[in-house]
């Protein structure tokens, strides 16, 4: 069951659900959702240095290219470009509430993509959320830190999850706090 308005105020007032800072009410809160802003760093492909992703032998370090921006200046996201970057709140889930992430529909008309899969947010989980930007559009789009640019939808499970993202082995990214790209060579 999708958590209404209500629902959501009352578990954020009483921390079972935290986002820190706590997003305005009167802006970020919507029937069944609350937006989440975005924070100043980005991260973006260096595809000039590397001629393919090598899934056994991948360096973070040798894939991308860290910016973080100051006195507010914009993100470009060009035409036809994917980019790291996360939420400026940091988000804890309970054991029994998944999140689902989704776009904008006022940014997903210019043709920004917040998320290319990874909407599901796990029972468990603690950090900044990842997202994965791409730009659509035929026109370069300025994304600003601090503006709302995602939502975040929360669903009650049937009980407790088992074993919660903070509790598998295979939780690659917990605790992130900021932008971390991928870490699947951990899986081959």
């Amino acid at each position: 069951m999708i958590l209404a308005d209500r629902e959501i105020k009352k578990a954020l007032l009483e921390k079972k659900i935290v986002i820190d800072p706590m997003p305005d009410f009167s802006e970020a809160l919507s029937a069944c959702a609350i937006d989440l802003k975005l924070h100043h760093e980005f991260e973006v492909f260096e595809h000039t240095t590397i001629p393919y992703f090598d899934l056994h032998n991948m360096k973070q370090e040798d894939l991308t290219k860290k910016i973080r921006l100051t006195g507010g200046k914009p993100f470009i996201l060009q035409p036809g470009e994917f980019a790291l970057a996360s939420t400026y709140e940091w988000v804890e889930l309970p054991d029994d509430v998944a999140g689902r992430l989704e776009g904008r529909s006022s940014l997903a008309r210019l043709g920004i993509i917040v998320h290319s899969t990874a909407a599901l947010i796990h029972p468990g989980m603690k950090g900044r959320i990842v997202l994965e930007l791409s730009n659509l559009s035929q026109i370069p789009v300025a994304l600003y830190p601090g503006m709302r640019v995602c939502a975040l939808s929360f669903e009650t499970l049937t009980s407790p999850a088992e074993v919660p993202y903070s509790k598998q082995k295979s939780a690659k990214y917990f605790n992130q706090k900021g932008v971390m790209g991928s870490k699947i060579e951990k899986e081959m």
